[in-house]
């Protein structure tokens, strides 16, 4: 099993910083979280939660540090070399897929082929109607999404004829591209759509250890009615005081640790993370 840092809520320079001490403490992946705006006033409730913990702690509260993920994955590529840099979760069906394409396929450039994009449909009504996009059909966006990427970064001439894109023969590449895409989310509807589109799927939230263990019954149930042949690389978040064994039992590919419960903010913050590494065994972010 390998460990990889989750984190949220930071700025650009942070994340660099943190990517460099990730790689040197031995973490295989970071994941970094997204929202492009914070609505001032929004009812929206994440699915992992309930209504009073949104209204007392705000996932994009007034002091929440907002990212574009693919910049400052950019930078962290340019500050790290074997560290797998991921979007955890990039929400699709804001943007059009072609821009994502084209930034994406730059990005991997840069990480030397260490991108992992992690997508899902995203949950903030209110961030839809402040971009102008229909929250109703943001499954509709994503799926098209998706088909466009694919064929985005297969490399080549290609067209898309659909009932939200539509567009003739462009190009952004003449040579294929590998990106491993990544889907979230922990619904019936998610859990199928990772086992039939994606090369990799992310648990949403923080499950407990039940929780997770369920989760992946119900993934391995849906690999198996969509008849995959090579497994999905799973990953999923878990507490640092968690039994770490019995998420390996279960077949889990990597767990990911928030990096703010193990380095909680304070001057010099990441400089803990080779002491939080080692007390969690990660060594060259593998575990035996």
């Amino acid at each position: 099993m390998r460990f990889g840092l989750s984190v949220y809520d930071v700025s650009a320079t942070e994340l660099a910083d943190l990517a460099a001490a990730a790689e040197t403490a031995g973490f295989g992946t970071l994941w970094l979280g997204e929202h492009l705006l914070r609505p001032v006033d929004y009812h929206a409730v994440h699915p992992t939660r309930e209504p009073e913990q949104e209204l007392a702690a705000r996932i994009v509260g007034p002091a929440t540090r907002l990212t574009d993920p693919l910049v400052a994955l950019a930078a962290a590529a340019g500050r790290t070399s074997r560290l797998q840099l991921a979007t955890g979760i990039y929400v699709l069906p804001l943007r059009h897929p072609l821009a994502v394409a084209r930034a994406t396929l730059t990005l991997q450039e840069l990480a030397e082929g260490r991108l992992l994009f992690g997508v899902g449909l995203g949950w903030l009504r209110e961030e839809f109607e402040a971009l102008g996009v229909p929250f109703a059909d943001r499954a509709a966006r994503f799926s098209e999404g998706l088909d466009i990427l694919r064929k985005a970064w297969a490399g080549g001439p290609f067209e898309h004829h659909g009932s939200v894109y539509d567009f003739g023969p462009v190009e952004l590449t003449a040579q294929p591209a590998r990106i491993p895409l990544i889907l979230g989310g922990n619904t019936a509807p998610a859990l199928r759509r990772a086992a039939l589109r994606a090369d990799g799927w992310f648990a949403s939230g923080t499950p407990s250890p039940a929780e997770a263990l369920d989760l992946m019954a119900r993934l391995d149930a849906a690999q198996a009615a969509a008849g995959r042949a090579v497994p999905l690389t799973t990953y999923v978040r878990a507490s640092p005081a968690a039994d770490i064994t019995r998420y390996a039992n279960a077949g889990f590919s990597q767990v990911v640790f928030w990096a703010h419960e193990l380095c909680p903010p304070g001057p010099r913050r990441w400089d803990r993370l080779a002491a939080a590494a080692a007390e969690l065994g990660v060594t060259e972010g593998a575990r035996p």
